[in-house]
């Protein structure tokens, strides 16, 4: 049955963990995009470094600690009561914001690189506890909501984070407010994770410390599971289609439609809100049903809406100096590619909130946190393989729109892949009520 996802927000076991997540989310979106716009007009030229390559550099640091820490961030949220583990993490991230703002104020690029690894750390031992602690607060017929609120939240704390680090820290004051800002965003976190209910551990196996052998049998552990392991490569899937769109929206405003970076922040503003849309979407189309059945249509919507993208903008001529966003606007001709930003994530939406919700009902009580942890890793693969990709067909001359165009097509396959998966899913499930019913006769 449908429940009113928004009613979860006045709940304890739901609020005080979603503004826990939200604020850390926008936390870690703050640091990294100030230390980003800092570092390129900045911190690079005073220190004869080169910006695009500590850029680089950061990207790689902040994801480094997900293949690093994943395995045993997922052994500890199974072995202790994920609450105590999340009040852990919160402090450790104000001590981190904390010490960011020492390297703001001197300007200390490895500093500032140092306490972006610590955010990466904080964020791979959060992950596991986040998505994990979910069921054990929530009905079965309320994760597609909860999933499609941590989903909208998730892409607009990103949004607000993004906006905020990145217009205010080249600002006269803008150091000492950025600085403020995250340290009282992380003490706020840990406020609100105080009043998150009690989530003991359902398994007692000692954590084990081989990185290598622990993230290989976490991945190994997942595969056991036909229904969480395709679910988990689905979801891997989508952070590469994602993780392309948000590194070119850069080059497609500039290169494609001669605008400035007034208009990259409306193409990630559009993208986020298409996410949310998309995401809140889901308990409406479901009604609460954790099913993968609507999880095609999202693939093919992306692939449709790609190539509509496509057609309506690999065309156009930009000449003359960048335009700004109402330049941009009063355009007829953006108008279509517009569209196709909101509706390319609506897709996204609805194709990822069942892929969690799934994965997360059909994983065994007492390893969730671990196969939480094997999505990550997973995550952070394919979010490398989106950036290597992109490099490749760069090198061998694809524009923007045909990098865009070659990862949305790679859709429609994904798609007719995933209903076949969907459609033996059914058939087992009907069997199985089947047997259960002949037992029950019996």
């Amino acid at each position: 049955m449908q429940k009113n996802q928004f009613a979860l927000l006045k709940t304890r076991r739901f609020l005080p963990l979603f503004i826990t997540m939200f604020l850390g989310a926008f936390n870690d979106n703050v640091f990294k995009n100030a230390l980003v716009i800092l570092t390129t007009y900045v911190i690079a030229e005073k220190a004869g470094l080169n910006a695009q390559m500590l850029v680089t550099a950061a990207a790689g640091i902040f994801i480094l600690p997900f293949f690093l820490f994943s395995a045993t961030a997922g052994q500890l949220a199974d072995s202790v009561e994920k609450t105590r583990i999340i009040g852990w993490i919160k402090i450790i991230e104000a001590i981190l914001m904390a010490i960011g703002a020492i390297g703001f104020y001197t300007q200390n690029i490895w500093l500032l690189l140092a306490v972006l690894f610590g955010m990466g750390v904080h964020s791979t031992f959060f992950g596991p506890i986040k998505f994990s602690i979910i069921p054990q607060h929530l009905a079965k017929d309320e994760l597609i909501g909860g999933n499609a609120l941590v989903g909208a939240g998730t892409f607009l704390s990103i949004l607000f984070g993004t906006l905020i680090g990145g217009l205010l820290i080249l600002h006269e004051s803008g150091v000492v407010f950025i600085s403020v800002l995250t340290v009282a965003v992380a003490v706020a976190g840990y406020a609100s994770s105080r009043f998150i209910p009690p989530a003991p551990s359902k398994a007692k196996s000692p954590i084990r410390w081989n990185i290598a052998k622990e993230t290989w049998n976490i991945i190994g552990s997942a595969r056991k599971n036909q229904d969480v392991f395709l679910s988990i490569l689905g979801i891997s899937w989508f952070w590469l289609v994602g993780a392309t769109y948000l590194a070119q929206f850069p080059v497609l405003a500039q290169s494609t439609f001669g605008a400035d970076e007034t208009v990259v922040t409306f193409f990630l503003t559009l993208f986020s809100i298409g996410i949310g849309i998309g995401s809140l979407l889901c308990n409406r189309i479901l009604k609460g049903k954790i099913s993968g059945t609507y999880v095609p249509f999202g693939a093919l919507g992306m692939a449709l809406f790609t190539i509509i993208l496509y057609f309506s903008s690999h065309n156009l001529a930009p000449t003359g100096e960048l335009i700004g966003i109402g330049q941009f606007i009063a355009n007829p001709a953006h108008w279509l590619p517009l569209a196709m930003l909101v509706l390319i994530p609506v897709s996204g939406g609805i194709y990822i909130v069942p892929l969690y919700a799934i994965m997360q009902e059909r994983s065994d009580d007492a390893h969730r946190s671990r196969i939480i942890a094997a999505n990550n890793v997973m995550n952070a693969l394919f979010m490398v393989g989106s950036a290597i990709l992109t490099l490749v067909l760069f090198s061998i001359g694809f524009k923007v729109t045909d990098v865009l165009l070659f990862i949305g097509v790679i859709n429609i396959p994904v798609a007719f892949f995933i209903r076949k998966i969907v459609k033996r899913q059914q058939a087992r499930n009907a069997a199985a009520a089947a047997e259960n019913g002949g037992n029950h006769a019996a």
